[in-house]
């Protein structure tokens, strides 16, 4: 039987979240989005516009695409990074710039793993990025399987480079508290570092980081602990999992629901919850709302706040995973892109209020109280 639980009743699209000392003004979260648009991990204007035009959009929380911690755990080498102090200064631009909006500007940090050094989707050419024209070797995993048989072969991380990834990760957390960031979400999912720790199809390492569930979860968990010593206590901390690989013999929902019950007596507040990316070919029966029922489970046996993602593009249906208790918030990614301004349209479909740009004011007229 679950513990016992600190999450909410069940509310609406447009209800206020509490989390910690954080306040978010609805329950619609902008997902992390890779835009590879960076240049040597350093944030520019095309970031401030992307996430600052979805603040202005009525987003309670607008987190960053995946950050990286090291410079060889991006995913390309456009991606995102905070491994540098230089980086902060164009980031706290960013997150003053969304605040104004009232939203909250949070981060997404990660270390892409046996997934680094590939090319941004819409290259073309070679999928992995040869040094020459800016990739790096090694790149790392917890073992020396690569993802695809095309893909580069990672070495596996020793115990001082697992200790360097843990530390990496805390000194990003503390340069995202320096650059403004109200929310911190560590990336295990999707087939990157810490999710290819937890999943037996990636990790089958023999000490004490592979074999049991218990071992399995021990770098992520050090991860945690490493950023919630560094991180205020006032601030939430999320994950992001894939609650199941979609193959027999990886990791599954079971074992999801067992990790948020240890990652929330560590000071996590809140599950977000995808799926997939463990291993290619995957059967996944992608579809509307397809992932909503692993928020569900593991906010119900859990015990503590989940997002739900995946394929959410109407006003409706997202108001309707909020109200039924599904989950606390929702994330969008793909219809913030068709349209940054979704919260402002859901809220005049669903007639609701919602905080307006005055600049804007005129294009959204707000329902009559009175009525």
């Amino acid at each position: 039987m679950p513990g016992p639980s600190n999450i909410e009743e069940p509310a609406h699209l447009f209800a206020p979240l509490q989390l910690r000392d954080v306040r978010l003004r609805n329950r619609i979260g902008v997902s992390p989005m890779c835009q590879y648009s960076s240049v040597d991990g350093f944030s520019n204007d095309w970031h401030l516009v992307h996430l600052g035009s979805r603040a202005v959009g009525g987003a309670a929380l607008v987190l960053t695409e995946a950050t990286a911690v090291l410079a060889e755990g991006r995913i390309s080498p456009e991606d995102l990074g905070l491994w540098k102090d230089e980086q902060i200064e164009m980031l706290a631009r960013i997150f003053r710039f969304i605040e104004a909006q009232g939203a909250v500007p949070g981060m997404q940090l990660a270390h892409a793993g046996r997934k680094a050094s590939t090319a941004a989707p819409w290259k073309t050419g070679e999928h992995v990025v040869a040094e020459r024209e800016g990739g790096w070797r090694p790149i790392f995993a917890p073992s020396p399987l690569p993802f695809s048989p095309d893909d580069i072969v990672p070495e596996a991380l020793d115990h001082p480079g697992i200790k360097r990834v843990v530390e990496a990760f805390a000194d990003a957390t503390r340069r995202a508290l320096e650059a403004g960031a109200k929310v911190i979400e560590i990336h295990s999912a999707h087939g990157y570092l810490l999710h290819s720790f937890l999943s037996p199809l990636s990790n089958q390492r023999t000490d004490e980081y592979g074999g049991s569930f218990e071992n399995r979860t021990r770098a992520l968990r050090e991860v945690v602990a490493a950023m919630r010593a560094v991180w205020p206590e006032r601030f939430p901390l999320f994950v992001r999992i894939s609650a199941t690989d979609w193959v027999e013999g990886g990791w599954d929902l079971d074992q999801s629901v067992a990790l948020a019950q240890q990652l929330k007596n560590l000071g996590v507040d809140l599950i977000d919850c995808s799926s997939g990316g463990a291993v290619p070919g995957a059967k996944i029966p992608a579809g509307p709302g397809y992932q909503v029922p692993f928020a569900e489970r593991i906010r119900q046996e859990a015990g503590i706040a989940t997002v739900a993602v995946g394929m959410i593009t109407t006003a409706e249906q997202a108001d309707q995973i909020i109200r039924t208790g599904q989950a606390d918030l929702v994330f969008l990614a793909r219809e913030f892109l068709r349209d940054p301004y979704f919260a402002l349209h859901s809220a005049a479909r669903l007639k609701a209020e919602i905080q307006i740009a005055p600049q804007y004011q005129r294009a959204f007229p707000q329902p009559d109280p009175k009525k």
